[in-house]
């Protein structure tokens, strides 16, 4: 406990001659509510801390080395703690390269369940495409070779967006892989789903050859497969504005790929169509068409609804369309989004390490222990950008600590706000290059120079080398005590002498009869450059080393870093005042802060507004195509838009209840969650649009018992049935960011598109298409009432 008590004693320091702070060497010590500055009680430690440093390089084929030896070392760890750990102690582990390989044995680790997920989906697509008339039909009448061509046509067009964007060096991300397929599947698969089961509900015409058949029935639905792929690829395109990395590259690979899709649904599937239906006609198999069926099962051949179109259209529309049904409904979702909006600001920022770790890693319970028993947060560095004269006396005190600093000066404010650690996360004061500098040139036994050069030597000089440094612990003959003179009033060196012996003091190691040497804890945290004919060095930027407290969520060390712009921008506004003030007008300063962790979580910073951004882009996207698509039609447009915002909140809300964080991956969740509402709704606007009858209930009618039963079988049940297996993941981050918010985006999205939207267009939908209208009445000569903006 002594050298916990004073670290900076000769026998407690470590072997690069520097002392070994006990708070970073020593955890469990602070009771809850207690500070560094509260006196903490060392000896009541639970837990050492021993850190092994390893040379990191930009070079990544220089850093082979380290990461074997990291390899090593984490295998050594692990055999250890099963064989050798005493049972009286316990140890936690970690090193650099471990994350990465758990996230790398994680990502294999789920292949599997992720392979079963779409499994699922696409067998479910291949035989659920197909109707049963009768058993002995069943082959023919099934559709598994269409729904796989469907599937594969899915594939074809997400492995062409990769390929394109790929070509053209925009990088993809894990995100991309895992999420654009799903939800390429989604839109698909829906649209998919439309374009067969009308083309089976339609019986062909006696007049009609097979392609006129096939062409009449792209014509109803290829309007609205148009409108919301258009809308979709828009949405996503536009979503490339975001100012997220993640976000960005998601929404460009994802538009590519819905327009790729879109583009081989109208070909290639149509084609695909033509043909199965010629082969169902000629009573062939299915996958098998070489064997044709008997005339037994030709005769049986019939057109007929189906079991979930029969329940739309005789239980489910009726039942929705009750007239105190739509109240009840109505008031239902509005009181959702109510409380939904209610719960939004509430909703945490960040992404918590131990989400993205699986839970048997040997990561998770170091970052349990790091919680527990750490008691002061990650080094942070105030940085000061070159630019300052520091052989004046005055740039000097507006940077130092010492005896006739001013009282603002850079290290005072970082000391104040250490002070004011609950609100500053600041957990110690910083380091000082400068006021250590000082007290080594008044340190006789400190500063030696070369006598014969007055050039630099190495430690290792044996008295015939050329060079003029010394470092203080030399016995060379050459070697003599600078004597550094110092001025009477600041008891500091002069301009010359300090720009002479800065470099002299970097390059000293500290020791018993020198301490304050400062190239162990400045000699890379101050740059300089040196004139080799003067001797004479001039100070650039440097860096002034504090801690942070102990940050434990990701609001901790999103908040920390938010505090320490706060403080550098402080510190940066007194310094360019006092040059002002000085009649300096030239020269500009700046301090910055830095931390490792920094660059992981400054988008937290401006998580909010980038969301609000993206998505509002997406929205607007959809509300501009969705109103030049309908023919300006502002009503459809906006509850299209209404709808896609009300899933929207209520995911938001969902996010509160089930703990899930708004970070990228969620965000991308969202975006996305745009794509898939537009399938829901749009569809389904798009039929009431088009419908002829005579109110605006029954045209809400009429478009439910349509598109409902394609929207619920197309994604709803598609996706279900993956979805479910995603929940078995081992990973915590797919439980969380991909089970829970698929499901949601489903379930709410089924729930807006076949219960809310319905009702809400019986309410405000907008009137009849009088150009269709017209037409149908030349046609038929019937005469059709018109719908009136206030009749309901």
């Amino acid at each position: 406990m002594t050298c916990a008590q004073n670290p900076y004693n000769i026998d407690c320091l470590a072997k690069y001659n520097g002392p070994v702070d006990p708070a970073i060497a020593m955890g469990g010590f602070l009771k809850p509510g207690q500070s560094l500055a509260d006196d903490p009680k060392f000896n009541e430690a639970t837990a050492v801390i021993i850190t092994f440093l390893v040379n990191n390089h930009h070079n990544k084929s220089k850093l082979v080395p380290a990461m074997e030896w990291e390899k090593k070392y984490v295998e050594f760890m692990k055999n250890w703690t099963k064989t050798k750990k005493p049972a009286f102690m316990d140890i936690a582990y970690t090193s650099e390269r471990s994350i990465e390989d758990e996230l790398d044995r994680e990502s294999q680790s789920d292949v599997l369940t992720i392979l079963i997920s779409y499994i699922i989906m696409f067998a479910y697509i291949a035989v659920s495409l197909g109707q049963l008339r009768s058993c002995s039909r069943l082959l023919i009448d099934s559709k598994i070779t269409l729904g796989l061509g469907g599937v594969f046509i899915v594939l074809a067009s997400v492995i062409s967006s990769v390929g394109i964007f790929g070509f053209i060096g925009v990088p993809a991300t894990l995100i991309i892989i895992e999420v654009i397929p799903f939800l390429v599947l989604a839109v698909g698969v829906d649209n998919i789903f439309i374009l067969v089961q009308t083309h089976q509900r339609e019986t062909r015409k006696p007049t009609e050859t097979h392609a006129e058949h096939i062409g009449r029935i792209l014509g109803q639905v290829g309007p609205s497969m148009l409108l919301t792929s258009v809308s979709e690829s828009c949405c996503f395109f536009l979503g490339g504005l975001s100012d997220m990395p993640a976000v960005r590259a998601f929404a460009l690979y994802a538009g590519m790929a819905l327009l790729f899709d879109f583009l081989l649904q109208i070909t290639c599937f149509v084609s695909l169509l033509s043909l199965d239906t010629l082969r169902q006609t000629s009573n062939r198999y299915d996958i098998c068409c070489f064997i044709k069926g008997s005339k037994k099962d030709a005769e049986q051949e019939e057109n007929s609804d189906g079991i979930l179109y029969s329940f739309f259209k005789y239980v489910y529309t009726p039942f929705i369309m009750n007239k105190i049904n739509r109240a009840v409904i109505m008031v239902i979702f509005f009181g959702w989004l109510c409380l939904s909006i209610a719960l939004m600001p509430h909703i945490e920022i960040g992404l918590d390490q131990e989400l993205s770790m699986p839970e048997d890693s040997f990561v998770l319970k170091y970052f349990k222990y790091l919680k527990d028993f750490l008691n002061i947060g990650p080094p942070m560095y105030f940085v000061l950008k070159g630019g300052l004269n520091f052989t004046q006396f005055d740039t000097q005190n507006m940077i130092c600590s010492g005896q006739y600093c001013d009282t603002d000066s850079l290290v005072t404010q970082v000391y104040v706000a250490s002070k004011m650690s609950n609100v500053t996360y600041i957990g110690k004061p910083s380091s000082s290059w400068l006021d250590d500098y000082f007290d080594w040139t008044s340190i006789s036994t400190c500063c030696k120079y070369n006598s014969s050069s007055g050039g630099f030597c190495p430690h290792s000089s044996t008295g015939n080398s050329s060079g003029g440094f010394c470092p203080h612990s030399s016995t060379e003959k050459e070697c003599k005590t600078c004597n550094i003179p110092l001025l009477p009033k600041y008891k500091r060196p002069d301009p010359g002498n300090f720009s002479h012996y800065i470099s002299f003091f970097l390059q000293d190691n500290p020791d018993s009869d020198c301490v304050k040497a400062g190239h162990a804890a400045y000699g890379q945290g101050v740059n300089y450059q040196m004139n080799n004919k003067t001797v004479m060095s001039t100070v650039g930027s440097s860096y002034f080393m504090a801690y942070h407290t102990i940050l434990k969520t990701s609001k901790d060390y999103y908040e920390s870093m938010r505090a320490a712009r706060k403080i550098s921008e402080n510190i940066t506004n007194t310094l360019n005042n006092k040059l002002r003030e000085s009649g300096d007008n030239e020269t500009k300063v700046e301090v910055f802060p830095y931390s490792v962790f920094y660059v992981f979580y400054e988008q937290y910073l401006t998580m909010w507004p980038d969301t609000i951004k993206s998505l509002g882009i997406s929205l607007l996207a959809i509300f501009v195509v969705t109103f030049l698509l309908m023919g300006l039609d502002i009503f459809s447009s906006i509850v299209v838009v209404i709808t896609i915002t009300m899933i929207l909140v209520n995911l938001f809300g969902m996010m509160y209840w089930w703990h899930i964080t708004l970070n990228a991956v969620s965000l991308v969740n969202l975006v996305m969650a745009v794509g898939i509402s537009v399938e829901f709704c749009s569809h389904m606007v798009h039929s009431f649009s088009m419908s002829l009858e005579p109110t605006r209930r029954d045209r809400a009618a009429d478009a439910l018992v349509k598109m409902g039963s394609s929207v619920f079988s197309g994604i709803t049940l598609t996706k279900f049935g993956g979805i479910i297996v995603l929940g078995f993941a081992k990973s915590q981050i797919f439980q969380v960011f991909y089970f829970r918010m698929y499901l949601c985006i489903v379930l709410f999205g089924a729930a807006h598109g076949l219960i809310f939207l319905p009702v809400l267009l019986s309410y405000i939908g907008s009137p009849m298409n009088k150009e269709k209208l017209a037409k149908q009445r030349n046609l038929n000569g019937v005469h059709i009432q018109e719908t009136s903006l206030s009749r309901a």
